[in-house]
């Protein structure tokens, strides 16, 4: 692994299969991965299962990241939404250029900070409405410049592996497209 290094923030009720994805699927491309939450600890997603946060959000910093990627899931995402402290680090990665990404609810954390006004995104059917102001799209996944946005858990290989297209390159995520037998 090198010094490339993505934020996933955990907040109570997040989805369990879109967090566990990024997360799996983004150390598999040798990216270190900061899981944080508002202190270290089992973090409950939204079916009860934990999972683990080693990091708190109030360390995390966006001069050492090259991503903030956020899981959806309820009530995970408008717990993301209403933390001030993942809105900042949303807001000034957003304003850095660097990657912003989100999946499922949780690109309504990303309009929380009015960092999709004029942007192509996508998110869970019904939530669409959190995202006035952008061009919504119903794509499995919207690249738009350094945002990525998915739709839910049954999108969450295809979100996670164009991270690692983004974050590494096309070869990188084809060659884990094909050990991973993802379609």
């Amino acid at each position: 692994m090198d010094d490339l290094a993505v934020a996933v923030p955990l907040m109570e009720g997040f989805e369990e299969i879109e967090a566990v994805t990024i997360i799996d699927v983004l150390r598999r491309a040798n990216i270190k991965v900061i899981v944080a939450a508002k202190a270290p600890g089992l973090v409950t997603g939204a079916h009860d299962i934990g999972v683990q946060a080693t990091d708190t959000l109030r360390d995390l910093r966006p001069e050492s990241l090259a991503a903030i990627v956020l899981p959806g899931g309820m009530p995970g995402a408008k717990n993301l939404a209403n933390d001030e402290r993942v809105q900042w680090l949303v807001e000034k990665m957003a304003q850095e250029g660097k990657l912003v990404a989100a999946i499922c609810a949780a690109p309504m954390a990303i309009a929380s900070t009015k960092a999709h006004l004029g942007r192509k995104m996508t998110a869970y059917p019904g939530f669409e409405t959190y995202l006035e102001g952008a061009t919504v799209l119903s794509d499995r996944v919207v690249v738009d410049a350094n945002m990525v946005t998915s739709r839910g858990p049954g999108t969450a290989l295809d979100f996670a592996l164009t991270l690692v297209e983004k974050l590494r390159d096309q070869k990188t995520a084809l060659d884990l497209r094909k050990k991973m037998l993802v379609g």
